[in-house]
């Protein structure tokens, strides 16, 4: 998309804020309005579309592409990305650990299970935990548990766990970030331990290396997104 304006802005009060460019509102790519609850957040997005050349580049305004997540997907009905979000408890990647070798298993344990401890201490969702191959079913109770734990999130934040659970594969790394438990930094690292750990031994290749480099960038982003609905 070729850049037309000229003029980037803020305006509005509290809890309706609004970016404009050449003083015409921006909205949503499903041309929803793009009312945003925070100042700060305004101000960012404002500074993605100042940022941009000549050519309007989406891939490049984070900020931009979670707000209008959050207006036309979650907003319009937040129950249904709730329920969407929580089912990855269902194959949490925390739950799944190797047999083999034995510093993997030791590793797996270390970073992931204190987060297994909190999610059931603190949210009554209590998951199983199975090394292998084979598959485990969660107790109804502990799914359920974690939904009534992600329902209970503003569509904002939300949206970032949707994000962060999404690149993770994990719904409890997603709801600690999202609740300040863990930040982008140790979310990125607990997600990659596998990863990690074989190019330990084994090497990194470059489209490996650019993968997780992106993964990491997603999840900074969505921290900065919290900070900015704060």
């Amino acid at each position: 998309m070729r850049r037309v304006y000229k003029k980037v802005s803020v305006a509005g009060s509290a809890g309706a804020y609004e970016v404009r460019l050449d003083d015409r509102p921006l909205r949503t790519p499903a041309r929803r309005p793009l009312h945003l609850p925070t100042a700060g957040l305004a101000g960012a997005i404002a500074e993605e579309w100042d940022a941009q050349g000549e050519t309007v580049v989406p891939a490049r305004m984070p900020m931009m592409q979670l707000a209008a997540t959050a207006i036309d997907r979650v907003l319009p009905d937040p129950a249904a990305m709730a329920d969407a979000a929580a089912r990855y408890a269902e194959s949490d990647l925390l739950c799944y650990r190797a047999d083999a070798p034995a510093e993997l298993v030791h590793r797996q344990h270390g970073a992931w299970q204190p987060l297994l401890d909190w999610v059931a201490l603190d949210h009554d969702a209590v998951l199983k935990v199975a090394h292998g191959i084979m598959p485990v079913a969660q107790p109804p109770a502990a799914l359920a548990a974690v939904r009534a734990a992600v329902g209970r999130l503003d569509p904002w934040r939300l949206t970032a766990l949707s994000v962060a659970g999404s690149a993770a594969g994990s719904v409890v790394l997603g709801l600690a970030l999202v609740t300040g438990r863990i930040d982008a930094e140790a979310a990125w690292s607990l997600s990659q331990l596998d990863e990690t750990f074989q190019i330990e031994r084994w090497g990194e290749d470059a489209e490996a290396a650019e993968r997780r480099a992106a993964l990491r960038e997603e999840f900074r982003s969505v921290e900065r997104f919290l900070s900015l609905v704060a």
